[in-house]
């Protein structure tokens, strides 16, 4: 079976925990990576932000996530900046990035699609509904829609 992969960018632990099971219960992603921040997520891709704490070269890895779902409000380097880098990547900007955010200011929601973001979700308060919606996300993402060819050949590394 091929690995489906998911980078979860999560700084709050209790957020991180409650999609850690919803993904682990409902989702088809059998490979969960997580971030607590936005420096630590472009660290796990590979990507260069200058302000990480570690002088070792990064290397983009050799099998990229299937989807990032990426939180907004977070210490050291937000989502909107992440998303900037990774749009800004070449070999990362074909990856479908999902923000996944309590956030519901008209601002983060256009500035997200401006940046590149594939999809806007407000996390629901209620656990079946936040499962349920993880549930859609995951099908939608894994079975319905067809990957970016960038995508298929990166995953063949």
């Amino acid at each position: 079976m091929e690995d489906k992969r998911l980078l979860l960018v999560e700084d709050n632990p209790d957020d991180e925990l409650l999609t850690r099971r919803a993904l682990q219960k409902y989702s088809g992603f059998n490979c969960v990576d997580v971030a607590n921040d936005g420096v630590e997520a472009l660290e796990f891709l590979g990507i260069d932000s200058g302000l990480s704490d570690s002088a070792e070269k990064l290397q983009i890895p050799k099998q990229l996530p299937d989807l990032i779902l990426l939180d907004l409000k977070m210490p050291r380097l937000n989502g909107h900046e992440f998303l900037k880098y990774v749009r800004d990547t070449p070999e990362t900007a074909h990856i479908p990035v999902v923000i996944l955010t309590t956030s519901s200011e008209e601002k983060d929601i256009a500035v997200s699609y401006e940046l590149g973001a594939n999809s806007f979700l407000r996390k629901p308060v209620n656990f079946l509904e936040f499962a349920k919606a993880i549930e859609q996300l995951s099908r939608y993402w894994l079975e319905f829609n067809i990957p970016s060819p960038q995508l298929a050949a990166s995953d063949s590394h």
